[in-house]
């Protein structure tokens, strides 16, 4: 299938005409309607990590009842200061039995249920007992240590939107809302295949010339970080008709597929001749003004996502984390943010002109503060990535950043 403008270099990379990251993710996204995923419902155990695909609204008021926020004594607000007879206690998880009067104050724990006609709590520390009567000095104001019925979430409240990714605290809300079957997307299947007839499996001895496929493994936990589910297939051998068949088999299993090698012009790069083949539209964007990850590809098959990473282990994984995170999104369903720390350049930092240059650094605590070192760029290099703690984003104008300079520190996903 021919794309109607195929994004395919002649002979070798013209910079001037590479879009930046950004610009890049835009044109994939104006060309390709990444569909969202079925939904499905999971147990509220298993929903940590997923995206919610339906509104979750409370089924009542959350407090139902007026409740205390402090131990102490619930009053009638308009009778303080005063004395007042002890009236008996609140039980948690028990509605008092009896209203209170003006001259009456109940004991209550946190959290407990203020009677009817109550309106107040005083704290322990601020009344005084004396022959079992309590003497509250000064005035209390009505709804004093008090919490409202519906303080926290009102019935028919939508109290999560859809496409919001499930942290602990959203378990905690599904659980008091009573919701054990959780409506979430499901997790979409991505395809990953290294491309190359010099990768052998890892735990074989290489040959000379040889190396062993790492891409793979560091890829597909960059993937299963974001969301998705990494989905193993044979090696891209640089056989065109091989190449083509694999990868048409694994478009026709998957949801996306992602692919290490194979992304450049070299006369062995399969990959963007191979798309423009097989899929439909085809190659979208091919080569980014971005070091490292020049080779990058963008494309897709339908509805579903094509992205050919370097074959280098740093630009692979670097690329998916900080350029394509945004497709892997939209298949997912939420937004992926990496986290990320304030730090001090603890050397200089220096870039290129025009280009977008995504710099690992490691991080190092210096009495509280938290020092970035540059690390030395090198895309071939396996344990660079392991070594670094993160990375900083040197936009186009942004020639060199002095030593001291304060730096946002963009973490790895895949922790």
């Amino acid at each position: 299938m021919q794309s109607a403008n195929p994004v395919l270099p002649a002979r070798g990379f013209v910079a001037e005409k590479l879009l930046p990251p950004g610009q890049a993710i835009v044109a994939f996204f104006s060309r390709v309607a990444v569909a969202l995923l079925e939904i499905e419902h999971v147990a509220l155990d298993d929903a940590l990590g997923r995206v919610i695909a339906r509104p979750i609204v409370a089924d009542r008021d959350y407090p139902n009842a007026a409740r205390s926020a402090m131990d102490g004594f619930a009053v009638v607000a308009s009778a303080t200061p005063g004395r007042f007879e002890i009236a008996g206690e609140v039980q948690m998880g028990v509605a008092p039995s009896a209203a209170a009067t003006h001259a009456s104050a109940t004991r209550i724990p946190t959290g407990g249920v203020l009677p009817d006609g109550t309106d107040a709590v005083v704290p322990f520390e601020d009344a005084r007992l004396e022959d079992g009567v309590v003497i509250v000095d000064g005035a209390v104001d009505s709804g004093a240590n008090t919490v409202e019925i519906a303080a926290d979430m009102r019935g028919g409240e939508i109290v999560l939107h859809p496409k919001r990714r499930v942290r602990a605290a959203e378990i905690g809300v599904l659980a008091t809302l009573g919701i054990t079957a959780v409506p979430v997307y499901r997790r979409p299947t991505i395809g990953v295949l290294s491309s190359g007839d010099e990768l052998v499996a890892p735990e074989r001895q290489p040959e000379p010339g040889q190396t062993r496929d790492s891409n793979r493994y560091a890829v597909a936990a960059s993937l299963r970080a974001m969301g998705a589910i990494p989905r193993h297939y044979p090696t891209l051998r640089d056989e065109a008709g091989e190449f083509e068949s694999a990868l048409a088999t694994a478009l026709s299993e998957c949801d996306a597929i992602a692919v290490t090698g194979g992304s450049s012009v070299g006369d062995r790069d399969r990959l963007p001749r191979a798309v423009e083949k097989i899929a439909s539209p085809g190659v979208v964007v091919h080569g980014l003004r971005v070091k490292p990850g020049k080779p990058t590809l963008l494309g897709a098959d339908g509805c579903k996502p094509i992205l050919g990473l370097p074959g280098n282990p740093t630009s692979a994984l670097l690329i998916l984390e900080a350029v394509a995170a945004p497709v892997v999104a939209a298949l997912t369903g939420a937004p992926i943010v990496a986290p990320a720390l304030t730090a001090r350049l603890a050397a200089p930092a220096r870039s290129r002109e025009g280009w977008t240059w995504y710099v690992p650094v490691a991080l190092q605590d210096d009495a509280g503060v938290a020092l970035a070192h540059p690390l030395a760029l090198r895309s071939f290099s396996v344990s660079l990535m392991a070594r670094a703690d993160g990375y900083i984003i040197m936009e186009e104008r942004d020639m060199e950043w002095p030593a001291g300079t304060t730096v946002t520190v963009h973490r790895f996903l895949g922790g």
